[in-house]
């Protein structure tokens, strides 16, 4: 159990307990919400990395040698259930998740490229500047 601090004038207080937070990862899981499929046209064109098999040849230099210039689509999502723990400065979640890279020919078939199983740590902290509520996330 966690005690709340008494506050000598009217407070918002926000309490998140590890069972709460584990409960909606579970949620959000099982129902299949924690999936994300992200197109070309998605992606703001000043950003270094495209979503084209010209730009993914970097990582997969066969893409661009059988698929020239051709758009991509990644799906992303959740292998398992995100792990989340609170704390009183940040909220730390281990994530397990993918990406599966599909070339998207000109007849609208997908075709599968690779696929990436991610793992990340992270750490959100939030941060309160004047009336406004903000935050920091880190890797």
């Amino acid at each position: 159990p966690a005690e709340l601090p008494v506050a000598p004038e009217p407070t918002l207080l926000l309490a998140i307990t590890d069972l709460v937070a584990n409960s909606a990862a579970l949620v959000y899981f099982t129902a299949g919400a924690l999936r994300r499929n992200i197109s070309a046209d998605m992606i703001p064109r000043r950003f270094p990395l495209q979503l084209k098999t010209k730009s993914m040849g970097v990582f997969s230099p066969q893409l661009q040698k059988h698929f020239p210039d051709q758009p991509m689509e990644l799906l992303l999502s959740a292998r398992r259930q995100p792990l989340l723990s609170c704390h009183p400065d940040a909220l730390h979640g281990t994530l397990f998740s993918s990406a599966e890279a599909f070339v998207v020919l000109p007849n609208a078939t997908r075709v599968p490229a690779f696929l990436l199983n991610i793992d990340a740590n992270v750490t959100g902290k939030p941060t309160i500047s004047r009336n406004r509520l903000g935050g920091t996330v880190k890797l």
